[in-house]
């Protein structure tokens, strides 16, 4: 009985977690290779979904679960990357 709740008890906070949306000001990005070094960063955080670059605006849109990263993890990843960044508005 207990392991039936624990499992259902998991499973409702899995459905709460929404995806966040969050686009990031990369004004470092200088070359072609330089969108997928910031994937790879970016990619190593827990709860990142998808990373899409857009070199032409400088800019990398993250979707993440917010439970399990923040906004300020992002942008570390980033700039250890070699990369600063700033968010880009809020967090959809």
């Amino acid at each position: 009985m207990k392991t039936a709740f624990l499992i259902l008890a998991l499973l409702a906070g899995q459905a709460l977690a929404a995806p966040q949306t969050a686009t990031l000001s990369v004004p470092t990005m200088s070359c072609a290779s330089c969108p997928v070094t910031i994937k790879a960063a970016l990619s190593k955080v827990p709860g990142v979904a998808t990373v899409k670059s857009d070199f032409a605006k400088r800019q990398t849109t993250v979707v993440f679960d917010d439970a399990k990263t923040s906004l300020a993890a992002l942008s570390k990843a980033t700039a250890d990357a070699g990369f600063p960044s700033t968010p880009v508005g809020a967090a959809k």
